[in-house]
């Protein structure tokens, strides 16, 4: 392509390009200004003017018909003729035929029209290459001729005329001559233009295929809050249906908008050149990742364009994760061995208590508590343990509704609430996970756990709201644990899942990050909100049993 684009500055391209669409245009506005113009002159002057003395009536008639013929030209646009040469042959011919027939009209060369030739033989040339711009300046030659010689003929012109238009012959010649080189660099520069167009094309081609293909989420915003470029990766992570270029930022994710809007009002500039301020994380669409945004201004002016950088969390977290599992695994293994034994002395201990006939059926009951909750510490234990070592899980595919009810009876038996303070609220159908069902029963039994304790008012009765269903947006199972509590300080909400991360020192800080652990070793998200209304909202979102490869 580019060997193509040089060459064509030796030679006439193939197609008309810009260049050549605009000189047709000039010489077609030039034919539709002649033929009005000579008319005007004609009715003005009268018989004084040799301007149609010979032949009034055919000079009429040949103005109509070139204005009419200049009229279809513009009617017709680019539609015509396809190739440049058969276009600049046939203008020629038309131009030549016309004026030729009106210095025929007028009586030849000595009616000074002559000079109408120069405009268009001069445009054609500069459209036409080397050889066919004097075949254009030779067939305007030609017609001069032949009106001259038919002019004698009839006695309409002087035989001291052919010297006046073998002069004006070679004037077209030399308009023609003359302009060859200003040919020649037009087309130089047309071919650079059109070179630097390709290289253009080409770059912004691929921009965009590496912006849409890079494993980074970018987006870019305009001062308005309109999205003006967004690649695949951050198109699924804000939503395909709502992220589109062109569309508003707010429509798409408004709590993106929300901390681009309070990181524009920062007085400190960027949060990324400020280390101690860590942008905030956010749930994606799909309520399956964690997402970090990062915002830089593109260019100078003011107010401008914001890049905005959507982090992935979860692929940073798994590294991290790796360094937290070995220190864990190397904690749990010295520690496991020591909680074991005393665990199942009291678990044994139970067991024989219960076989005593004395035992009145309230400390019966008590026993019973002891030994559950004996075999829950164990698997616990046996929970981070597999954890540590990255042991695969082993789900199943069971119905939310029935487990959870099951949940609830047990967990108000042990301990000791009334079920009515833990509220189920969900949709009719059912919604099916797949799971490792004490996995998950470990994870929302500390997030109620933690609800009970921490998610009450001062004087108010501790409630628990169990909700399941699925996402709107990417259809994916979840379970919410939602609380009426104070809620969690926002400077805290960034490292709740943190190990041994605690507020106001209660609490080993092992509870939620060892739920995240369980939720992610399930191909499950475990995520914080607060509740709008007061409160905090924590979510599991499952992957979606009709998506899981086995």
């Amino acid at each position: 392509m580019m060997l193509q684009m040089a060459n064509s500055a030796a030679t006439a391209p193939n197609t008309p390009t810009d260049l050549a669409w605009r000189v047709l245009g000039l010489v077609n506005l030039y034919r539709l200004l002649i033929p009005p113009a000579l008319l005007a002159v004609r009715a003005g002057v009268g018989a004084t003017s040799p301007v149609g003395s010979v032949d009034p009536q055919l000079f009429v008639w040949l103005c109509i018909v070139y204005f009419a013929a200049a009229v279809a030209i513009v009617a017709a646009g680019r539609r015509l003729i396809r190739t440049l040469r058969a276009t600049t042959l046939v203008h020629a011919v038309l131009d030549a035929t016309a004026i030729g027939l009106l210095l025929y009209a007028s009586g030849g060369v000595a009616s000074g029209l002559g000079i109408l030739f120069v405009v268009p033989v001069g445009a054609m040339a500069l459209l036409a290459d080397s050889r066919d711009s004097f075949l254009l300046a030779a067939m305007a030659t030609v017609a001069l001729l032949i009106q001259q010689i038919a002019s004698h003929v009839a006695g309409h012109a002087d035989v001291n005329d052919y010297p006046a238009t073998g002069i004006l012959g070679a004037i077209i010649f030399l308009v023609a001559l003359l302009v060859w080189p200003i040919t020649t660099r037009l087309r130089e520069s047309e071919a650079i233009v059109r070179r630097q167009e390709v290289d253009l094309a080409n770059m912004a081609q691929l921009s965009q295929y590496i912006v849409q293909h890079l494993r980074e989420s970018i987006l870019v915003v305009d001062p308005e809050g309109r999205i003006r470029l967004i690649n695949e990766s951050a198109a699924h992570l804000l939503g395909d249906r709502q992220a589109y270029p062109d569309a508003l930022l707010g429509e798409a994710s408004p709590q993106l908008l929300y901390h681009l809007e309070t990181w524009r009002q920062s007085a400190s500039g960027p949060l990324d050149a400020n280390p101690a301020s860590e942008p905030p994380s956010m749930v994606a669409a799909d309520g399956g990742h964690m997402i970090r945004p990062h915002f830089a201004p593109l260019g100078t002016s003011e107010p401008a364009p914001i890049i905005i950088f959507l982090e992935d969390t979860s692929a940073l977290e798994e590294k991290v994760q790796q360094s937290k599992l070995a220190s864990l695994g190397r904690l749990s293994a010295s520690i496991a061995h020591e909680i074991r034994n005393p665990v199942g002395a009291m678990s044994h201990a139970a067991q024989l208590l219960a076989e005593s006939s004395a035992l009145p059926a309230d400390d019966q009951r008590l026993t019973e508590i002891i030994r559950v909750n004996g075999e829950r510490v164990r698997q616990i234990i046996d929970n981070v343990l597999s954890m540590s070592r990255r042991e695969s899980t082993r789900p199943a595919d069971f119905e939310l509704r029935g487990w959870l009810e099951a949940f609830r009876a047990e967990f108000a038996a042990t301990m000791q609430v009334s079920p009515a303070q833990l509220e189920l609220a969900g949709p009719q159908f059912e919604v099916n996970v797949r799971a490792d069902p004490s996995h998950l029963r470990q994870v929302i039994w500390n997030l109620c756990e933690n609800a009970l304790r921490y998610g009450v008012q001062p004087g108010a009765t501790a409630r628990v709201e169990l909700r399941f269903g699925r996402l709107q947006k990417s259809s994916r199972p979840f379970l919410e644990v939602a609380d009426r509590g104070p809620g969690i300080p926002e400077e805290h909400r960034e490292r709740i899942f943190e190990p041994f991360f605690t507020a106001g020192g209660r609490g080993t800080g092992l509870g939620l990050f060892v739920a995240r652990e369980l939720a992610q070793s399930n191909r499950a998200l475990l995520a914080y909100e607060p509740r709008p209304s007061g409160g905090s909202i924590f979510r599991v979102v499952f992957a979606d049993p009709e998506r899981w490869e086995a």
